[in-house]
């Protein structure tokens, strides 16, 4: 039998607690969330923190939402590894993907996301009634990153014949959906493109009068949002995340409150295939 001195024994056993130390440490890491801004940081707030309290009981680990400044913020958050998960909208996706070398990997996305529409809204008395009255006019879109409040109203725009930087008078870009509804409302632009999900919320609340300011165009459908990961993240992690996200029930109240928070019927699995039309119309757009 080994005998250790009283000294060895020591620093044994304080080995023994630094190596337990660290792998606690490690077992209590932190996995980070963290969404485009489509709406102000506030409202983020509110929308993203029961689905992280429901992920951090199921992933068992502490789970984070941070807001981020900008749409660009949250690209260079997951191409980074700086945060684990990231509600992208599809070009900022795509986005993403070029800007890692195609190391992001979309995971899930809402139902609605499959048949996503944007629409374009002006003051009721404005005569604005067709894109092509637009013309001449001062128009909003929202963030230069958005799918639905720049990319594809701009290629609607495009394929109806209309280039905003030739035809509109000024073009301003709000930053978000709920700024863009309120540059028309208040007189600042006279018409606007945004996320159809938005508008049918305020709608819906009442914050905005459909007399006053309604929609006069809707997009053909394309594909939109989904939650991403980076490809290095490991793969048993990353089926975890995956299956707690499509294990959301809307019949349980937990998943009925984190799915209408984040306007979701249910979340399907998605593929990066879903997203190559809208890479497309990026680089038809210029904007890639």
């Amino acid at each position: 039998m080994i005998s250790l001195s009283p000294s060895r024994t020591f620093k044994a056993l304080l080995s023994c607690a630094l190596f337990a130390f660290g792998a606690l440490s490690h077992a209590q890491q932190v996995f980070r969330v963290t969404t485009i801004p489509e709406e102000a940081a506030t409202e983020q707030v509110r929308k993203f923190t029961p689905i992280a309290s429901y992920l951090e009981r199921k992933l068992g680990m502490k789970v984070e939402f941070t807001p981020v400044s900008d749409y660009p913020a949250a690209v260079e958050a997951l191409v980074n590894k700086k945060v684990d998960l990231v509600w992208f909208g599809g070009f900022t996706h795509v986005q993403a993907q070029i800007r890692s070398g195609g190391k992001i990997v979309p995971i899930a996305q809402r139902e609605e996301d499959t048949r996503f529409q944007s629409v374009f809204i002006a003051k009721t008395d404005s005569g604005i009634r067709t894109l092509a009255d637009m013309k001449g006019k001062q128009v909003s879109f929202g963030s230069q990153s958005s799918t639905s409040g720049h990319l594809m109203p701009r290629s609607n725009l495009l394929n109806a014949g209309i280039n905003p930087e030739k035809d509109f008078r000024r073009i301003a870009y709000s930053g978000a959906h709920d700024a863009t509804i309120a540059s028309v409302v208040s007189g600042k632009v006279d018409a606007a493109a945004l996320d159809i999900t938005v508008w049918r919320k305020f709608v819906a609340e009442n914050k905005v009068d459909t007399k006053a300011v309604d929609v006069f165009f809707t997009t053909p459908p394309f594909y939109n949002y989904n939650w991403s990961v980076h490809a290095d993240m490991p793969a048993a992690l990353r089926e975890k995340v995956t299956r707690a996200l499509l294990d959301l029930d809307p019949a349980t109240p937990e998943g009925k409150e984190i799915l209408q928070l984040n306007r979701a019927t249910r979340y399907i699995p998605t593929t990066p295939e879903n997203y190559k039309g809208l890479e497309a119309a990026g680089r038809s757009a210029g904007l890639i």
